[in-house]
């Protein structure tokens, strides 16, 4: 029998499922705690090898859950242990768009077949402290539809999130932390290089790697980009493949 763990799982409503999970975790060994209520998680994370997350049946717009979703997900990821997120199918695309942290973590469809669960578990855990945690990646671009392919693109790979103006990037970079922003050089109001200009005056944000995102590769555009000193240039009709490959030289 593998190692047996404390695992906490997060339910919103217990239901005969639930319960059957709880009783496949402790057929197999592990102590098995349940909890319905965010506040009781604080604390628990020295104590946990590892959280589940039983999502309810229907989640589409329902803006409170995934909120609670998020404060879950942030929660054990500071405190520096794992999450298994259960779920319906037909949500996972919505969620990983409203709710991107939980791209950090393994997202199973349910129902979860019983003989899935111990190597779930047990992949989980050998995770927890590893590198696992995507490097997380800020699209900035007025051209919502390109930023929305950019990040379906490298989502897989980095946690990509999407603001539509120059001024929205400097309102998100306030609240929250990433490893690298790819910005639009020509959008309205304020414009690519402001936003830059803006970035590098801030000690907060002078150190993100800034890459350019650009439509024009003329020779002269190409200068006129890079005179401005950023972390390197991107054109906009790059491949998929290409683009990542680049962001892996990057970020590693």
């Amino acid at each position: 029998m593998s190692e047996a763990y404390h695992i906490v799982i997060f339910v919103y409503q217990y239901s005969v499922v639930v319960k059957g999970i709880e009783r496949n975790l402790n057929n197999l060994g592990h102590s098995v705690e349940i909890i319905s209520d965010p506040v009781n998680l604080v604390g628990k994370t020295a104590n946990t090898d590892l959280f589940l997350l039983y999502l309810p049946n229907d989640m589409s717009g329902d803006f409170s859950t995934q909120k609670s979703m998020e404060q879950i997900c942030e929660m054990v990821k500071k405190g520096g242990r794992n999450l298994i997120l259960f779920g319906e199918k037909k949500y996972h695309e919505e969620l990983s768009d409203n709710v991107p942290i939980i791209n950090d973590f393994d997202w199973y469809d349910r129902p979860v077949p019983a003989d899935m669960l111990g190597p779930a578990i047990q992949k989980a855990v050998l995770e927890t402290g590893s590198e696992k945690v995507k490097k997380r990646v800020l699209i900035v671009d007025d051209d919502a539809s390109y930023a929305g392919m950019v990040r379906e693109w490298i989502k897989g790979t980095y946690r990509a999130d999407v603001v539509i103006n120059g001024m929205n990037a400097i309102t998100f970079l306030v609240k929250n932390t990433v490893d690298l922003i790819l910005l639009d050089y020509e959008m309205p109001v304020v414009d690519g290089p402001q936003v830059l200009q803006m970035l590098r005056q801030e000690p907060a944000t002078a150190h993100i790697p800034v890459v350019f995102l650009t439509g024009n590769g003329t020779k002269e555009a190409v200068e006129r980009v890079m005179s401005l000193k950023p972390d390197g240039y991107v054109l906009k009709s790059t491949t998929k493949e290409n683009l990542l490959g680049y962001l892996k030289k990057k970020l590693g």
